[in-house]
């Protein structure tokens, strides 16, 4: 089924919504991994003005191209297409169970869309991943989930 833009002529000024959000959902894990445009390039055999296009949507990303990404980001294919927003979901028929937010078992827990994408939010996850302690790490993570609102 073709997307809203696709056959109307302003690809080419406009980086289609997909694109975008893929992008978006590439520099999010590169970013969470710690690893710099230009790493992921070497991984990947390209520059990083090609990441840099790739992360805006203005550069597809290709299927070989999404399995590679998905291979040096070690996150499956799906997480490219997880959380995606409601309107852009509803424009191209995405069922809700297709656009989970992979790897976060409680979902949002009512966080915006932007949440995920906040320098603040990326630095205290690559701080949490710094503790090498299982233990210790566990014992933080149980003191945040205790400050917020309890589930009911």
């Amino acid at each position: 089924m073709k997307g809203p833009q696709e056959g109307s002529g302003d690809r080419e000024s406009r980086p289609s919504p997909i694109d975008v959000h893929v992008g978006t959902r590439i520099r999010l894990r590169r970013t969470l991994l710690g690893m710099s445009q230009e790493r992921l390039g070497e991984a990947l055999g390209l520059t990083f003005q090609q990441v840099q296009k790739y992360e805006r949507g203005v550069n597809r990303v290709g299927a070989s191209r999404l399995f590679d990404l998905s291979r040096v980001l070690d996150v499956p294919i799906s997480f490219f297409f997880d959380d995606m927003p409601d309107t852009l979901a509803a424009n191209y028929n995405v069922q809700p169970q297709q656009r989970r937010v992979a790897g976060f078992a409680e979902g949002q827990d009512g966080f915006g869309d932007d949440s995920l994408n906040r320098r603040e939010t990326l630095e205290l996850v690559r701080a949490y991943y710094r503790i090498t302690d299982p233990s210790l790490r566990k014992r933080v993570f149980e003191l945040i989930k205790s400050m917020g609102p309890q589930d009911t």
